[in-house]
């Protein structure tokens, strides 16, 4: 066999990059950060619970560069909590070069009138203002590196706004306007933001929504992961201030 008849190793679009993902053990998170790894990133793997997240460690961990774990809950987390996390960041790693957030809360399909205050806000905090206190801590971060990226997962404010959504569908719309705020403010700096739609996938989250869902109507999370990986990568760049929808691949 010549040189030229060698098998080219597969690029790693993530490699030498640091990336903090939220929500690491959830459906879409976790199997984004098995793909980010094998795309060579070193992961921040957050998450509120911690037996979760060193099942995935294990995964991630032989799929590439060996992560790190950082147990947060977003619900009662502080600035200064996350202003930790960053200064922890910066000494660990020295450095931040994407963030891409997948964590969500949703408590079910309940009137609005039922659901008691508390419940309201605290979904709609983790929703949506803890997203923004830990992206605001980073920043600083995220400003030294070559090609920073910042991600959010987003849903369909369509569906998601009609009746018993609650806090969780209010929190959506907010997390796009945050996203297409933050967009247009961050466009002179060199961080881009881009939002990812996956559509309905198969997890435990929407099952709480839809019992019964055909698999013909949604994905694995897997099937997602790809996406992720890109809009983490340099080839992201084509994406900066829009949103990745991916729902449209799906049969009507």
């Amino acid at each position: 066999m010549s040189l030229i008849d060698l098998p080219v190793a597969p690029a790693r679009p993530l490699a030498g990059r640091v990336v903090l993902l939220t929500g690491a053990h959830g459906g879409l998170g976790s199997a984004a950060a098995q793909a980010c790894a094998a795309a060579g990133a070193t992961l921040v793997l957050l998450g509120r619970r911690l037996p979760r997240l060193n099942r995935i460690y294990d995964a991630v961990a032989q799929a590439g560069p060996e992560p790190a774990l950082y147990p947060l809950d977003l619900e009662g987390a502080s600035p200064q909590d996350y202003a930790e996390l960053a200064q922890r960041l910066a000494a660990e790693f020295g450095r931040l070069d994407g963030l891409l957030h997948c964590a969500a809360d949703f408590r079910g399909l309940t009137p609005l009138e039922h659901v008691a205050p508390e419940t309201f806000a605290s979904v709609l905090h983790v929703n949506l203002t803890a997203p923004w206190w830990l992206l605001q801590a980073c920043l600083p971060l995220l400003r030294q590196a070559q090609d920073p990226a910042v991600v959010l997962a987003v849903d369909e404010p369509a569906r998601v706004g009609q009746a018993y959504w609650g806090a969780y569908g209010v929190a959506q719309h907010g997390l796009r306007a945050l996203l297409g705020m933050l967009a247009a403010e961050l466009a002179g700096s060199g961080i881009r933001v881009s939002g990812l739609h996956p559509g309905p996938m198969r997890t435990s989250l929407r099952a709480r929504a839809y019992a019964e869902d055909s698999a013909e109507a949604t994905r694995d999370p897997a099937d997602c992961a790809a996406a992720c990986v890109e809009l983490l990568s340099a080839a992201g760049a084509r994406h900066a201030g829009t949103i990745l929808d991916l729902a449209a691949e799906l049969p009507a």
